[in-house]
């Protein structure tokens, strides 16, 4: 048989003249070795690569992994044939499958929050999960619990609880959730909540928030802890350019998103019309706005319109708004910042807008 020209950069062995098959002593290749090792094997000369299997492996580990051929005044030992597209070192090194950890409810790894069957996210730490236990709202799948975690949880939330927890560790929640997650040994897989109709909502006194592509969880999250602290009433996000309920979201809200409810809303412009419409003066944040006076709007419901990080309220946001009125940040000292990260200047805006003497 006439070998391979294999021209491949970086492939020794390669080339017209690389010399005879490597098992020209041996005989014909038995069943399933349908590569020819090419390159002279006293010079050391690596086999050049064939096609892959349907695993994804090379063909030509099997001939690497070969026993020497023998001598020809020795008889040739009886071996079964390796199967086609097959290695014939086991496969040891494969990833253990994620869903060994969590029975029928197994998974893909999500970026919701770790391996959760789709529709499903994991909460982590003390205050979101029991919050969220407490919240009969919520439907629950899963809890996991290190003994630590148990007791803290139980200090917020006495039993009886909904469900039975499982005792686990943090390695074993650190390969759930990633090891970035501070999850406090606390993990609770849920499905999201179901926010109530706006009309509804409206009903409940406080203000309302609207974020213009917020897309940081976790400044979301901080401004829905905010919102919980000061009486407001929802938190309205876009539907596209905003993070959907995670378990980072829910840890930065320490447990306000089971008390303040978070809608979607396809356009943020029509909305901002609808609560017009509804009774409430919409206030965009910016610092080229008026100074943000509490008790000049004492006598209205407000909604504090509040735009992305960095880019701000985009145009139509903010001609739709009522009008537009920034905080007052003290100036004259080097120390003094141009703008406040938006979950901080929701929290103060929020004091002022409380503020009514």
């Amino acid at each position: 048989m006439k070998p391979p020209n294999d021209r491949g950069a970086g492939k020794p062995g390669g080339g017209r003249n690389a010399g005879p098959p490597r098992d020209r002593q041996g005989g014909p290749r038995g069943p399933g070795h349908g590569a020819t090792v090419q390159g002279n094997r006293a010079q050391g000369a690596r086999p050049a690569a064939p096609q892959g299997d349907a695993a994804g492996h090379d063909n030509r580990l099997r001939l690497a992994a070969r026993p020497q051929e023998p001598r020809p005044h020795e008889p040739r030992r009886a071996e079964a044939p390796a199967p086609r597209n097959q290695t014939a070192a086991p496969r040891a090194s494969r990833a253990p499958d994620p869903r060994a950890d969590f029975g029928h409810h197994g998974g893909p790894p999500d970026r919701r929050g770790g391996d959760a069957p789709k529709g499903s996210i994991w909460l982590y730490g003390i205050h979101a999960v029991a919050a969220a236990l407490a919240n009969p709202a919520r439907r629950l799948r899963r809890l996991l619990l290190s003994e630590e975690a148990e007791a803290a949880v139980l200090a917020q939330f006495p039993q009886p609880w909904p469900m039975q927890p499982e005792r686990t560790d943090r390695a074993r929640l650190e390969h759930i959730l990633g090891r970035d997650a501070v999850h406090q040994g606390a993990a609770l897989m849920t499905d999201p909540l179901t926010p109530p109709p706006l009309a509804q909502v409206l009903e409940r006194p406080g203000p309302v928030l609207v974020l213009d592509q917020v897309t940081d969880p976790r400044n979301v999250g901080a401004i829905l802890r905010s919102a919980a602290a000061f009486g407001a009433a929802a938190v309205i996000t876009q539907e596209r350019n905003a993070p959907d309920e995670t378990g980072a979201l829910a840890k930065a809200a320490s447990g306000a998103m089971e008390k303040v409810p978070l809608f979607k809303a396809v356009n943020i412009s029509r909305t901002l019309v609808a609560l017009k419409a509804a009774g409430l003066w919409c206030v965009g944040l910016d610092a080229s706005g008026i100074a943000l006076s509490g008790p000049g709007l004492a006598d209205r419901r407000i909604a504090l319109v509040l735009g992305a990080e960095g880019e701000g309220l985009r145009r139509l946001t903010r001609e739709t708004c009522d009008v537009i009125a920034g905080l007052s940040v003290p100036q004259g000292h080097a120390s003094a910042m141009e703008s406040l990260n938006v979950s901080a200047a929701a929290a103060i805006a929020l004091y002022e807008i409380q503020r009514k003497a």
